[in-house]
């Protein structure tokens, strides 16, 4: 996952990326779209995790929204942060589309498997009741495709990791140094185990 890299978002940026106005506001906006996975309710410590799929590609993967919320809330539940009554919103695009995110906020023009946009933190003026924002995952198709190809994994064993990984990014993790990398492959080892699925660094020449 070396070539995924937290954003921070720059401080004229709206708290959601992915389309216009508040989350809660937003028209269709289910708040329980999160709460259910595979027919058991899910504790309210878990965040609410909107699904955005805006490429034609993930039609082909229909169970990709149920496996990016399984994903999620096995990260919530095993990593250490308060994400309680919290909300995120998961894109899953194309590369063209997330070549855009990738050269309008990182400066590199070319497509990539997963981008993060940490939300910033609300003002002291914001209303008490407002949604606490946890920000934005881009996951894009192709280069999930093909790396889950390349590496012989099942396609959704790859897609929980990339949103695993886009997750941790939001609540903090980072590897931008050896301590803070080995960190968060074993939390991503630890929620992975937990979903029933093998060590995404065993072989890692077989990473990028």
């Amino acid at each position: 996952m070396r070539d995924c890299r937290r954003n921070r978002q720059p401080e004229n940026l709206d708290r959601k990326l992915f389309a216009p106005g508040p989350a809660a506001g937003r028209p269709g906006r289910n708040r329980n779209i999160a709460m259910q996975t595979a027919g058991t309710l899910v504790s309210s410590v878990l965040p609410l995790t909107e699904v955005l799929v805006v490429a034609d590609g993930w039609q082909t993967e229909p169970e990709a929204e149920a496996v990016i919320h399984r994903a999620i809330n096995a990260a919530a539940e095993i990593a250490d942060a308060d994400v309680g009554d919290t909300e995120l919103a998961v894109m899953l695009t194309d590369d063209a589309g997330i070549r855009t995110l990738n050269s309008n906020w990182r400066g590199i023009d070319k497509p990539t498997n997963v981008l993060s946009f940490p939300a910033l933190q609300p003002t002291a003026g914001a209303p008490a009741d407002a949604p606490r924002m946890l920000g934005d995952i881009a996951i894009a198709y192709e280069t999930t495709r093909k790396e889950a190809d390349d590496e012989e994994k099942p396609f959704d064993h790859h897609l929980s990791h990339l949103a695993v990984h886009g997750f941790l990014h939001l609540i903090g993790y980072d590897h931008e140094k050896d301590d803070d990398a080995e960190a968060m492959e074993d939390l991503e080892r630890e929620i992975l185990a937990q979903l029933g699925i093998p060590d995404p660094y065993a072989d890692r020449e077989r990473m990028d």
